[in-house]
């Protein structure tokens, strides 16, 4: 128009009403996406490895596995963050199995949406159309995407207006001393689980799942591809933690395990208990699991202290305390493996701290040894056991 154009033609557009669009990323924006294109008549569908179907269900999103999602949707727009399980999510091979015609929004992270595959869907008519705020290379210098008459794009604007600027610092400092004060967070990855780490009454709790996780994942040959069942919903990145512990993942928090977990093939689900005190004045118990494995762990938490309760089905006399050095060992129950840890420890300059012996089960009996230091040298142990690991928690 002030050009002194009159096309019309040209830009004959596609309503929203009672399309059906994809939603990859279910966070904070995803939602907020969601529920507005709900208000323009859009049926909304969904994927996120972290978000439940029954909360998702809640904003009105149906969550599908993403092969069911690419051939039902006439828009497709990515909220999550650019990690190695993301990198390239639309390409070549989703981009087919996509309607003809599919239109794509990416304002999360250059490098989502493979633009090379995108481009090649463009310009064959796969893709009818792209809405781009971010790049793989910012400033873009392939000019291809920028140019093409199927795209808008923008300089990554993403926040940039004067109020969401100043909202930003703001929300940034109330997050701070929302955390420190132990309420909720908002647009937090589990965001929950830090919350509540800061809250007197479950930081024991905490401790005991990540210990609990670190049992399990050493017990357990860090088995991969199987469902982590625990109660309690706020320990589940807890659990995950312990079970990424002393793997190849490093920086693992209660903030980023269960990405981690879901980017390493561990699959963590959750079923929900409740920790309040039983009636015998007892804290409860908290089980952890390997689906299709005979590895379990049970604990609990004395005082502040978590302690081991059961294992493989063997449980302990005392509770055995999950906390600083800890030496397990499964073995023969007449085997006296306990007549090589005098001399073990003497050489090694460690003391003990404490021992607790679990009861026989199959003719092996579980040994849990604290100790003032780790034991660098385990091969006078290894004959004498069935297996033996150390952990430092």
């Amino acid at each position: 128009m002030k050009e002194g154009k009159w096309d019309r033609k040209k830009y004959m557009g596609m309503e929203l009403n009672g399309k059906t669009l994809g939603v990859l990323g279910l966070g904070r924006i995803g939602r907020e996406v969601a529920t507005r294109m709900q208000a323009f008549g859009m049926k909304t569908i969904g994927y996120d490895p972290i978000i439940t179907p029954e909360t998702s269900a809640a904003f009105g999103v149906e969550q599908l596995p993403l092969e069911e999602i690419w051939p039902r949707c006439d828009f497709i727009t990515v909220h999550t963050p650019l990690l190695a399980s993301t990198m390239g999510l639309l390409n070549d091979s989703t981009f087919a199995k996509c309607r003809r015609g599919v239109q794509v929004v990416n304002c999360a992270r250059g490098g989502i949406v493979d633009e090379g595959a995108l481009l090649r869907a463009l310009r064959s008519g796969q893709c009818g159309g792209a809405a781009l705020d971010v790049f793989t290379q910012e400033p873009p210098k392939d000019r291809d995407l920028v140019n093409h008459p199927n795209v808008i794009c923008c300089p990554h604007l993403g926040a940039s207006t004067q109020e969401a600027q100043s909202r930003c610092g703001k929300e940034i400092a109330m997050q701070i001393v929302d955390m420190a004060t132990g309420k909720g967070l908002a647009g937090t990855v589990n965001g929950q689980a830090l919350s509540k780490a800061f809250a007197p009454q479950t930081k024991p709790w905490i401790a005991l799942a990540r210990a609990l996780g670190s049992v399990l994942r050493t017990a357990g040959k860090q088995a991969q591809g199987t469902p982590l069942q625990e109660a309690g919903s706020y320990l589940t990145p807890a659990m995950a933690a312990g079970m990424l512990a002393g793997g190849a993942q490093k920086d693992v928090t209660l903030v980023n395990a269960l990405l981690l977990a879901q980017e390493a093939g561990l699959k963590v689900t959750t079923t929900h208990g409740d920790m309040a005190p039983e009636p015998d004045g007892s804290a409860g118990l908290l089980q952890v699991s390997l689906q299709g494995t005979p590895h379990r762990v049970v604990g609990t938490v004395q005082g502040s202290t978590p302690v081991l309760w059961e294992i493989n089905g063997a449980t302990f006399k005392q509770p055995a305390p999950l906390t600083g050095s800890v030496l397990i060992y499964r073995a023969k129950g007449s085997e006296p493996s306990t007549a090589l840890l005098p001399g073990l420890l003497g050489k090694a300059g460690v003391q003990l701290q404490s021992y607790h012996s679990s009861s026989t089960v199959a003719g092996e009996q579980w040994s849990v040894v604290g100790l003032s230091a780790p034991l660098s040298d385990l091969s006078e142990l290894k004959p004498r056991v069935v297996e033996v690991f150390q952990l430092h928690l």
